[in-house]
């Protein structure tokens, strides 16, 4: 993973996810959310975008660290978002029952994009779909 931008005034950060996401044997999730997640929050990162067009694989496991994510971000009106998940790994995620606390978006000209304008387009879409 890398992280690609972050505005700590607007409260957003966008993390490009690259390879394999394994919940089953390396809790991926939870070195997501102790390292990187947990810290961003620490200073107001509420809006997560995690662009997600380079995981090929995702394997599942319990959806407790998903539940922690939402119910932390939700709580400060904020939100996670999986970007351009490939649709292998899409059928999986979607079958852990994940999109419970994560939101699946599609913006395939987001590399065209600056960062502000990607949040700008996204968060209006989830001020949309969160009512």
């Amino acid at each position: 993973m890398k992280i690609l931008f972050v505005d700590y005034e607007q409260n957003y950060a966008i993390i490009e996810l690259i390879g394999e996401w394994n919940d089953a044997i390396e809790n991926d999730i939870m070195t997501m959310r102790r390292d990187v997640t947990d810290e961003l929050y620490s200073y107001g990162i509420t809006k997560f975008i995690l662009i997600a067009e380079n995981v090929l694989n995702f394997h599942s496991s319990d959806d407790s660290y998903y539940e922690e994510w939402w119910q932390e971000v939700s709580e400060k009106g904020g939100w996670v978002v999986v970007l351009n998940m490939p649709e292998q790994s899409t059928y999986d995620f979607k079958r852990a029952r994940l999109t419970n606390y994560l939101t699946l978006i599609e913006l395939p000209q987001w590399r065209t994009m600056k960062p502000d304008m990607v949040f700008q387009q996204i968060d209006n879409w989830m001020i949309q779909y969160l009512e």
